[in-house]
């Protein structure tokens, strides 16, 4: 092939699951084991709670952790990453369910899975760290906000018959329900509370000690199965899984195509690549925050090719949006997992359980599982974040808090738009700022050249670009008389556009027009290119760029 060939995609596609695999033993399975049991008990709970509060029915949030958690565990691009349905995607998929039906959720989160892949085949993994921090954050609590107010409802059981998405309606709506307020409900999701509150955390405790024990078991799980159990003994009058939705059916439906109508399924394109970015966020960030703990490095691009995958396959069951999720990618990482076998258990586990277990859901509280997701908002809050802000710059303030309220009051698409376009125009303001044209003091008696004319020197510093060029732009005030030889050093400009060289060539013609002369001294490697791909530098002369500024007042006298 010609060096001159162009170059040719390559789909770069290796699981993490390959290498882990290569020496793989008796002691590396058994920690896989033991860790992705554990993993399954504390996502069973949370995947039915995300799925009621997304809108959908309870067992899609399990098919949804059983096929994209197993998918995105062989396929993915980390070790010890969980998949599943995620709380940041709570507010978000309910509104599309309220507002285009489920069946169109889970085209849009189809359409999604086609995005990731394609993000991550195009290798645009490294992208999505350019999302502030500020934004993340901001988000982040909002969802929060939204995961809390939606579970009023069942946490006080309340008699409504669906809840709106929008946040002031939800408020309005629980406001005049709260006549209806099951006190019974009240308790069994303030019990559930302190019992989540209290339960020790293995993680917390060592072996040989009683309360290592009893830590094994996740507090989720505590709460559903002794919820269940005092509704069914005493036969309690509250809202259960069964009362609302039936109860599980056992095992996993046979796929198909979701239903859907054109009428609408043309309009979810923007809720698609909504829950596309979000799930991509969501995913890297949770894998670089398990590759702090185990030492490691994931492959970005891998893991969004895996998102996509599982996003795709998992509404061919039922299921909703997947995503990498810290909760659970957290306790398999103190669970002790070694490979991506440990996601694949937890997948297993959770079918197993499904197969026996389902007849007794039915007995769950719906106030019960309120409880649980009311104590995963508490955690997603970004608390530390926000007694932070004080800290920093009014910037960084505005787009949190921004972010936060846009989130909370209209929706996360709206949120992370204004958040982006916000940090461009503050990132812009900042380096304008930055940037500076300063007079040179030249020595005594240089400031006239032999024959008299007068000599200027000016120091730009910074990037001398569309934010920035009126600072050059000073230069040229009419008002004033420009000087015989205007030297401007160059060697501080990190770099600068077009704008900036517009700007240049003005002060150029400018000086030219009145018989004076222009030198630039030391240009970067940068602004030196673009003067010479412009044609600018021609004009200029390049005997008239000049390497020091003795130099440049030597060649003034030529």
């Amino acid at each position: 092939m010609s060096a001159s060939a162009p170059r040719r995609f390559r789909l770069a596609f290796r699981p993490r699951l390959l290498d882990a695999l290569k020496g793989y033993g008796r002691e590396t399975f058994f920690a896989d084991l033991t860790s992705g049991v554990t993993v399954a008990f504390v996502a069973l709970p949370l995947a039915m709670a995300f799925a009621i509060a997304s809108g959908a029915r309870p067992e899609q949030g399990i098919v949804t952790s059983i096929v994209a958690g197993v998918l995105i565990s062989v396929l993915g691009g980390s070790r010890v990453q969980i998949g599943g349905p995620a709380g940041a995607f709570v507010g978000l998929l309910y509104a599309i369910a309220v507002k285009y039906g489920v069946a169109n959720l889970l085209i849009a989160t189809m359409m999604a899975g086609v995005l990731l892949f394609a993000m991550g085949a195009l290798r645009m993994g490294t992208l999505i760290r350019f999302v502030p921090v500020s934004i993340v954050i901001g988000f982040t609590s909002g969802i929060a906000v939204i995961i809390a107010f939606s579970q009023l409802r069942d946490f006080l059981g309340i008699q409504v018959d669906r809840m709106p998405s929008n946040f002031f309606s939800q408020l309005s709506v629980i406001y005049h329900a709260l006549p209806t307020t099951n006190s019974i409900a009240v308790v069994i999701g303030a019990l559930g509370l302190f019992v989540i509150a209290v339960w020790p955390s293995s993680h917390e405790h060592r072996p040989g000690n009683w309360r290592y024990v009893t830590a094994k078991m996740p507090a989720n799980i505590v709460v559903l199965v002794a919820s269940a159990a005092a509704v069914w003994f005493f036969h309690l009058p509250v809202e259960t899984l069964g009362s609302r939705f039936g109860g599980l059916p056992r095992g996993l439906p046979p796929p198909q195509f979701p239903h859907f109508d054109w009428s609408t399924v043309q309009y979810v394109l923007a809720p698609a690549i909504s829950i596309a970015l979000l799930g991509a966020i969501e995913s890297l960030l949770c894998a670089r925050v398990a590759d702090s703990y185990i030492s490691d490095r994931h492959d970005p691009n891998q893991e969004l090719m895996a998102q996509g995958v599982a996003n795709f396959a998992a509404p061919l069951f039922g299921g909703i949006a997947a995503t990498g999720t810290i909760a659970r990618t957290m306790t398999n990482v103190r669970g002790g997992a070694k490979t991506p076998v440990a996601g694949v258990v937890h997948s297993l586990t959770l079918f197993l359980v499904v197969l026996v277990l389902a007849p007794l859901a039915e007995f769950i509280p719906l106030a019960a599982l309120s409880a649980i997701l009311l104590c995963v908002a508490y955690n997603m809050m970004e608390w530390r974040e926000f007694r932070a802000l004080p800290n920093y710059s009014w910037f960084y303030r505005a787009i949190v808090l921004a972010t936060f309220t846009l989130t909370v009051v209209f929706d996360l698409t709206v949120a992370v738009e204004v958040g982006l376009v916000m940090s461009s125009l503050f990132f812009i303001y900042r380096i304008s700022s930055i940037t500076k044209v300063e007079p040179i003091e030249l020595p005594a008696g240089r400031e006239r050249l032999a024959d008299g004319r007068r000599v200027a020197a000016w120091r730009v510093f910074g990037s001398l670009f569309f934010g920035s060029v009126t600072k050059l732009e000073m230069l040229l005030d009419p008002g004033t008389s420009p000087p015989d030889v205007l030297i401007l050093d160059m060697h501080q400009v990190i770099n600068f556009d077009t704008t900036g060289l517009d700007a240049l060539e003005s002060l150029y013609k400018h000086l030219a027009k009145r018989g004076a002369r222009l030198i630039l001294v030391d240009p970067n490697e940068q602004p030196l290119s673009l003067l010479k791909r412009s044609g600018l530098l021609a004009q200029i002369g390049e005997d008239h760029v000049i390497a020091t500024i003795d130099e440049a007042l030597a060649a003034a006298e030529k």
